[in-house]
């Protein structure tokens, strides 16, 4: 039998962190315009990191010296590490989480800092959320699917799947919830937007939030807990 406990997965950058903001901050220091957030969630992943269709020649041109996507990466670091802002709402979800003794909380994430756990930790600290109340921090290789590390965290707490939650921003996530059997909160202000999640993913419009407030209200009456002001 499973135990008693609830699980929560939350994605990093761009359903708990604003990651978009720190990438545009990034960019601008070398010289390069991302373009808007619309735009941004469009693209594929490569362009994501190298800037949009209108943006992409000047851009190509500055990646061409062997060094710029290491700079890129150092600057982006110490930008998640001293500026780097949580959503709205998300500190004081975490603390909320946090402090429900039968809930497991953390974090599986993606990240492309340098030392990610580490970067992560010292975001997390900047805003009161101290990392060490958090059960797990899981970093992937960008080419690592979330499936395993989600089905790996439900049996580790022996959780039972109806009692287990993964909060994310992209199709991938909302994949790798479902096949783990792990109930999906989708959000749309991240890497990618409403449209392209329920066109090009086929993502229910009923697990979409748009806005980190809906997601931390979502989350808090799906676990019976008393909604944030």
């Amino acid at each position: 039998m499973y135990c008693d406990d609830r699980l929560v997965i939350l994605d990093a950058d761009g359903t708990t962190i604003d990651a978009f903001s720190a990438i545009d901050r990034t960019f601008a220091h070398h010289g390069m315009d991302i373009g808007p957030l619309e735009r941004f969630q469009k693209r594929r992943n490569l362009f994501k990191y190298l800037g949009g269709i209108k943006e992409f020649p000047t851009n190509l041109r500055k990646q061409v010296a062997g060094t710029r996507r290491s700079r890129l990466v150092e600057t982006l670091t110490e930008i998640y590490r001293e500026e780097a802002a949580l959503y709205p709402g998300m500190a004081q979800l975490l603390h909320r989480l946090a402090d429900q003794s039968n809930v497991r909380l953390g974090i599986v994430t993606r990240n492309i800092t340098h030392a990610p756990v580490e970067t992560l930790q010292r975001l997390f600290q900047r805003h009161g959320c101290d990392p060490d109340r958090l059960d797990f921090l899981v970093h992937l290789p960008l080419s690592e699917d979330k499936l395993p590390a989600f089905r790996a965290l439900r049996e580790r707490f022996d959780v039972n799947p109806a009692r287990a939650f993964a909060c994310g921003d992209e199709g991938k996530d909302y994949l790798a919830a479902v096949n783990a059997g792990i109930y999906p909160f989708m959000v749309s202000y991240g890497f990618e937007d409403h449209e392209r999640l329920l066109q090009k993913h086929r993502v229910p419009p009923e697990v979409i939030s748009r806005t980190p407030a809906e997601l931390c209200q979502r989350v808090l009456h799906a676990l019976g807990l008393p909604l944030l002001d």
